[in-house]
């Protein structure tokens, strides 16, 4: 913040001093009036700019690997929480739960065999054990290719829209690798996400109430509130995410990626130490100069640290303890230690 000198203007109402004559002489003592140190709540509004995506979103694939054998929707199509995607040829994986199938009943045969063999004291314990394992190991076998199986489709894991299908038809596609890009577009999963800075960060609560303003709209504004604050800052910008949950009214369009520019306000803030600005002398950066009046109305100048400016006054981190007055009209012609007539 440069010195400011504008205040001229406003001290140019009052009297730059009080010259009486009386007997020859003249009485140039400086009048000036005071405005009181206040303590209040100033609010202080954040402003960010972001984008709107959904609160839900999924990337959703194949369990399994294998060939894409049929794909049942389109990109930009809405669906519905478990409707059938995508499913995958099922030659191959039926093949192998029949082989685990076999497997296990062969391992069953194997046990009862051994069994019958170890009551007529044929076979040892240990091939009693042997048998018995191989025969839970075939069981597990059946369970996992039968549920392998059940998971070579696909299905909506939410009510939303395919906003991108990353794969077709004919494909050979591996374990997890995502076919499609599906987003929850209800009207309480649309939200707005803006990166903070670690001092506005600090200021917020979850619950804090925001006004959205999205370039698509320019007329209107929407209501929004705050919904999450990350806990650590994004190693790539150095800023903390807050998400802002969005509601549009009845008839309106929303889609992943509308600019958005919002203004968050902080619910509860902290009474601040505040003069006029009519009062700051001089100022470089965040240190000021303002002056005060003691008992005997002699002037006293304060080195102060400026927070920041709202409207025509001035909010001050340090310097005014237990100052309850500060000289606004006539500060520009004083000095330390003079004398002044305060006016009323």
């Amino acid at each position: 913040m440069k010195n400011i000198f504008f205040l001229a203007i406003a001290f140019s109402l009052f009297a730059c001093g009080k010259k009486e004559v009386s007997q020859g002489k003249v009485d140039e003592t400086v009048a000036v009036r005071l405005a009181p140190v206040e303590t209040m709540v100033m609010p202080r509004n954040i402003l960010a700019s972001g984008v709107v995506g959904s609160a839900s979103e999924a990337r959703l694939g194949f369990k399994i690997g294998g060939i894409i054998e049929k794909i049942y929707v389109e990109e930009g199509q809405n669906v519905v929480q478990g409707q059938l995607l995508a499913r995958l040829n099922m030659t191959e994986i039926a093949a192998q739960v029949a082989q685990s199938q076999e497997g296990f009943a062969k391992a069953e045969r194997d046990l009862g065999r051994v069994r019958n063999l170890y009551a007529d004291s044929v076979a040892t314990k240990e091939q009693v054990q042997n048998a018995q394992t191989a025969f839970s190991v075939a069981q597990q076998n059946t369970k996992i290719a039968t549920f392998n199986q059940s998971f070579a489709e696909i299905r909506a894991s939410m009510t939303g829209k395919i906003v991108k299908k990353l794969m077709n038809e004919g494909e050979v596609v591996g374990a997890g690798t995502p076919v499609f890009f599906v987003v929850a577009n209800t009207a309480n999963d649309w939200v707005v996400n803006v990166g903070l800075a670690d001092r506005d960060w600090a200021r917020l609560k979850i619950g804090d109430k925001a006004k959205i303003n999205l370039d698509a709209y320019p007329e209107q504004t929407f209501e929004g509130k705050i919904t999450q604050l990350a806990e650590t800052a994004d190693p790539q910008t150095g800023t903390f995410e807050a998400e802002i949950r969005l509601v549009p009214p009845q008839g309106v369009k929303l889609a992943a990626g509308l600019l958005a520019a919002v203004e968050l306000m902080p619910a509860e803030e902290k009474a601040q130490t505040v003069i006029p600005i009519a009062a700051l002398v001089e100022s470089n950066g965040r240190n000021g100069v303002v002056y005060t009046v003691d008992s005997q109305q002699i002037v006293q100048k304060l080195n102060v640290k400026l927070a920041y400016l709202v409207g025509e006054k001035i909010v001050v981190a340090q310097g005014l303890e237990n100052v309850k007055n500060v000289i606004t009209a006539g500060s520009p012609y004083l000095s330390a230690g003079e004398k002044v007539i305060v006016q009323q």
